[in-house]
C-alpha cells in the first residue's frame, strides 16, 4: 500500500525512539503532496475531524496529509490549519513541538532532519523546534512530561524556558484546558522521574498548591531535608524508584498539601492533615481528577501521621484508621496504596534516610491481614444466636475487629523495639 504513495514518511516520536533504541509503541506516518480525495480512493480511512488524519486499511496505523497550523485563537484550540498538496515535508516538521519530535524517516531509512533534532538527541537537549511552541500551551506540559521520562541528565534549553515563562506572562497557560492539564499530568506520574515534572513547571501558576509548598520550613529533626517542597519531591522520587502505582505517586504528591496552609493560618505544620483534605479536593476538583486518585489523596492527606505512629496507637483507634478511615476491608488496594504512600513520606527525607526501614507498614498490612482472615459471617450468627439485632450487629462485629487487633499486639514487638 505504502508504494502506491509517492512520499510517505515515518515521522515524530517513532524516529526519535529509533534513535535511542527504543521500542515505539506506535508508528505516524505523514503524507506530502495527496489529497483527501486520493487517500480514499486507496482504501485509507478517513478519522481526523479537524484536519486529514487516516487509518491504514490494512495496519491500522496513522496517516496524515502533511500540513500547516497557523494561530487563531487562545488555548490550544486556536488554530487554522492547512494540508494541501502544496504543503512541504519541513513545514510539516516545523509545527511540532520539540527538535527531537521533528526528525522524519523516509522508505529508504534517510534521515530528515531539518531542526538539528539528532544534535539535541545525543546532547540531551529538549529544544523547541520554531517559535510555533508558543502557539500551543500544551507544549509546556509535554516537554516537562519528556524530563520527566529521560531523567535529570537531560535539560530543557534556556530559550525554551523563557518561551515557557514568555506562555505564562501573555497569560495562555490561563487557557489550558483542566482535562488536559490532568491527562499529562496522569502521563508524568507514571515516569520513571515524575518529580522533574512538577520541578520543570515550578513557578508557571499551573500547580499553585505546589509552589505554595515552596519556603514552607519543617523541624530540622524530622525533615534535615528542607522545606516541604523539597520534600513532596523527595517523597514523590521514592514512590517511583520503587515503582508504586499512580494512585500511590498521586498521594505522594498530596499528602502534604496542608502544610502550606496550615503555616499560612497558624505559623506551625500542626493539623496539616486535616487541612489538607479541603486543599487535595480544590486541585482534583479544579483539574478534573478522577474519584480514585481524589480517594486515595485525600485519606493519605488526612491520616499518614497515624500509620507513623501506630505503636503510639490504641486498638480502637487502629481500627478506625483502617476500618472507617480508610475503609479498607472494602478497598484493600486502596489500604495498600496508602501504606506505601506513607512509607515513601518517611523515607523521602534525604539520601541519609531513604532506605531505612518503615515497620509501621507491615505492622499494618498484618493487622489489615489478620481483620481480613476473620469469620464474619460466624460472628454475626452468634449475635443473632444472644438475641440482638439491627446496629447491635455490627457493634458486635466492631467489638470482634477490636479484640482481634488487641490479639495481634498482644504477641507483636514494638516497631521501635
Amino acid at each position: 500500500m505504502k508504494s502506491s504513495l509517492k512520499n510517505v514518511y515515518l515521522v515524530g516520536g517513532a524516529v526519535r525512539d529509533k534513535l535511542l533504541n527504543i521500542a515505539s509503541k506506535d508508528n505516524d506516518y505523514v503524507v506530502i503532496g495527496e489529497t483527501p480525495s486520493t487517500m480514499e480512493s486507496l482504501g485509507f480511512l478517513p478519522i481526523g475531524s479537524d484536519f486529514p488524519v487516516y487509518l491504514h486499511p490494512k495496519t491500522k496505523e496513522e496517516y496524515a496529509l502533511g500540513r500547516t497550523e497557523r494561530k487563531s485563537g487562545k488555548g490550544y484550540t486556536g488554530f487554522v490549519v492547512d494540508a494541501s498538496p502544496s504543503v512541504t515535508l519541513e513545514e510539516d516538521l516545523a509545527r511540532r513541538d520539540l527538535t527531537i519530535n521533528s526528525m522524519a524517516l523516509d522508505e529508504n531509512g534517510k534521515i530528515i532532519d531539518p531542526f538539528n533534532g539528532q544534535h539535541d538527541l545525543q546532547n540531551k537537549i529538549l529544544r523547541h523546534t520554531t517559535h510555533a511552541f508558543v502557539e500551543d500551551p500544551v507544549r509546556v506540559l509535554r516537554i516537562a512530561r519528556f524530563l520527566a521520562r529521560y531523567g535529570s541528565d537531560w535539560q530543557i534549553h534556556p530559550n525554551t524556558y523563557a518561551l515557557m515563562r514568555e506562555l505564562k506572562n501573555k497569560g495562555e497557560l490561563n487557557h489550558l484546558v483542566p482535562e488536559r492539564v490532568w491527562l499529562e499530568t496522569e502521563k508524568a506520574l507514571g515516569e520513571k522521574h515524575p518529580e522533574l515534572y512538577f520541578q520543570a513547571l515550578d513557578g508557571l501558576g499551573i500547580f499553585p498548591e505546589i509552589e505554595q509548598m515552596k519556603n514552607v520550613p519543617q523541624p530540622a529533626n524530622h525533615h534535615p531535608e528542607g522545606d516541604v517542597f523539597v520534600h513532596t519531591m523527595l517523597v514523590l522520587r521514592r514512590a517511583a524508584d520503587l515503582n508504586f502505582n499512580l494512585e500511590t505517586r498521586f498521594a505522594a504528591l498530596t499528602h502534604d498539601f496542608g502544610k502550606a496552609l496550615s503555616y499560612k493560618i497558624r505559623g506551625n505544620l500542626r493539623g496539616h492533615e486535616r487541612e489538607g483534605v479541603a486543599v487535595v479536593e480544590s486541585f482534583c476538583n479544579r483539574l478534573k481528577v478522577p474519584n480514585r486518585f481524589r480517594d486515595i489523596g485525600v485519606l493519605t492527606s488526612d491520616n499518614h501521621t497515624l500509620c507513623h505512629t501506630i505503636d503510639q496507637l490504641r486498638p480502637q483507634t487502629i481500627h478506625k484508621l483502617i476500618v472507617t478511615n480508610l475503609n479498607g476491608l472494602v478497598h484493600p488496594e486502596r489500604f495498600l496504596a496508602f501504606t506505601q504512600a506513607c512509607q515513601c513520606d518517611a523515607q523521602g527525607r534525604g539520601e541519609t534516610l531513604v532506605n531505612k526501614p518503615y515497620p509501621q507498614a507491615i505492622k499494618l498490612r498484618a493487622i489489615h491481614s489478620e481483620l481480613q482472615q476473620m469469620d464474619k459471617k460466624h460472628i454475626v450468627q452468634e449475635a443473632l444466636k444472644s438475641g440482638k439485632k439491627g446496629p447491635e450487629i455490627g457493634e458486635a462485629v466492631k467489638l470482634a475487629e477490636i479484640n482481634c487487633i488487641k490479639a495481634f499486639l498482644s504477641d507483636e514487638p514494638s516497631t521501635t523495639s
